[in-house]
């Protein structure tokens, strides 16, 4: 059988036109492109006003940026910022107190005695000391009469005069302290009944004629008084000069410092600075609880409205020492260091290393910092959930022991301080650490090993540590 049996006869047949060499395809033409000219683009855009469409959208555009970039100015012009206030030199001053006859490298009588002061005072000044505290020079019982007479240890005022010689040497003032010394008392001569022709601001002006730079009063000495103040703050101000202001500063023994209220001159200052003890007053040293409560309770008082020289006050152990002097270079204000406390360790040959790095790391960022300066204080709680209290008049027990922090905030700068007083290791609040910003830098610790620190969410602090961290807000 075929096989095109039963096959159309139309089927695969081939045109009798067609030949067979022709290819079965025809070839597809190629278009060539060409640039359109501007009538065409015109045509094609819809029309000669799209261009003036188009450089007005452009003009719109830069308008709208520049306009965007002038509020923005504006913003920044006008929103408030913190502007650094010129401090005074007491303002920026780090204060050693010193008693010479308790010193036990001063033993030795007469002058010989005090140049063993004198030879410490280019090395005070070279780890930032800026004044000196002088204590114990006069007689609890002097009066104006006798006040330029000095105590047995001093013998005569031409050793004091020869201090205030070479503290001038050495760029350190001197201030001295006459807390409890009488001079509105009764002003007599010896065991006579003549009265003295020297009066308080006599005294105040001969000291202030050697060179002092200002006198320590009490709050519960007589002089503590408006009427008094105001005479004296004359004869400061005969010896003040722009940068050698002279100066007074008040102990607070109470609890609250008795306010002067001056209702003639509401802008003059009867009172420079403020000194106020961080730890209350104890024999013997004072417990974890009695430092955390006390430390509280200055945190939570606030700011004043006058300057404060904060100084340890109390008792307490050499390790937590070392962590309230942490804690007195970070608080707003002028610390004010005792002889035998953590200061003079730093010129022992053995003293270790890292607590002289400590201390040069403290004074380094007090000078330099402006949020250690100028910034305000906040408090911040921690471990709130536990039943431990801060409060001073608590007598819960302690089953959960918090952090002690507080931050320094100026402008976008913030200094972060953490504080254990406690025997035991802590960690931070894993509720209250997410908060804190993922930049930061380490400034110093109690141990001067936190380096390798990686995340402040995992930070646990060391029995009787102090952390000083500085933070950065995002865009910093």
């Amino acid at each position: 059988m075929p096989l095109n049996a039963g096959a159309e006869t139309d089927y695969c047949s081939v045109p009798e036109s067609a030949s067979e060499t022709a290819p079965l395809l025809a070839p597809v033409p190629i278009h060539q492109w060409q640039p359109m000219n501007r009538e065409q683009l015109e045509t094609t855009a819809g029309g000669s006003g799209w261009r003036a469409a188009r450089c007005y959208l452009v003009v719109l555009f830069w308008l709208a940026w520049m306009a965007m970039l002038a509020v923005a100015a504006v913003i920044v012009v006008i929103s408030p910022k913190p502007v650094p206030m010129s401090l005074k030199w007491w303002q920026k001053c780090l204060f050693y107190q010193i008693q010479p006859e308790l010193c036990p490298d001063v033993q030795a009588e007469g002058s010989e005695g005090i140049n063993v002061v004198c030879e410490h005072l280019p090395y005070l000044r070279s780890v930032g000391v800026g004044a000196l505290i002088l204590q114990g020079v006069f007689y609890k019982k002097a009066s104006t009469a006798n006040l330029t007479e000095l105590t047995e240890s001093l013998e005569t005022k031409t050793q004091i005069q020869h201090l205030l010689t070479e503290g001038n040497k050495a760029d350190l003032r001197v201030v001295l302290d006459i807390c409890e010394v009488n001079l509105l008392g009764n002003e007599i001569i010896g065991n006579s009944n003549t009265p003295s022709n020297h009066s308080a601001t006599d005294v105040l002006r001969f000291w202030l004629e050697q060179g002092v730079a200002g006198f320590v009063i009490c709050d519960t000495d007589p002089a503590f008084s408006v009427e008094t103040l105001l005479g004296w703050r004359e004869v400061f101000e005969e010896f003040s000069a722009q940068q050698e202001e002279r100066i007074l500063l008040v102990k607070q023994t109470s609890d609250v410092l008795r306010p002067l209220t001056v209702l003639t001159q509401s802008n003059i200052t009867l009172v420079n600075m403020v000194m106020r003890s961080i730890l209350p007053k104890s024999q013997q040293p004072l417990s974890s609880e009695e430092v955390a409560k006390a430390i509280a309770t200055q945190l939570q008082t606030g700011q004043e409205d006058m300057w404060t020289s904060w100084t340890f006050g109390g008792e307490a152990s050499d390790e937590l020492k070392r962590l309230l002097m942490v804690l007195m270079m970070t608080l707003p204000g002028s610390p004010a260091f005792k002889y035998n406390e953590e200061i003079d360790r730093t010129w022992d040959e053995k003293t270790p290393h890292s607590e002289v790095a400590l201390f040069s790391a403290l004074i380094h960022s007090k000078s330099r910092e402006e949020v250690l300066l100028y910034g305000r204080l906040t408090f911040l709680p921690f471990n709130t959930t536990n039943s431990f209290s801060l409060s001073p008049f608590s007598n819960s027990s302690v089953s959960s022991p918090p952090v002690l922090a507080f931050l320094r905030s100026w402008g976008c700068m913030q200094f972060l301080v953490l504080l254990n007083v406690w025997p035991e290791p802590l960690s931070l609040d894993p509720a209250w650490t997410p908060s804190l910003p993922e930049n930061w830098v380490f400034v110093a610790s109690t141990g001067m090993n936190r380096v390798g620190l990686t995340s402040l969410y995992s930070i646990k602090l060391q029995p009787y540590e102090a952390l000083v961290i500085k933070l950065f807000q995002p865009g910093d």
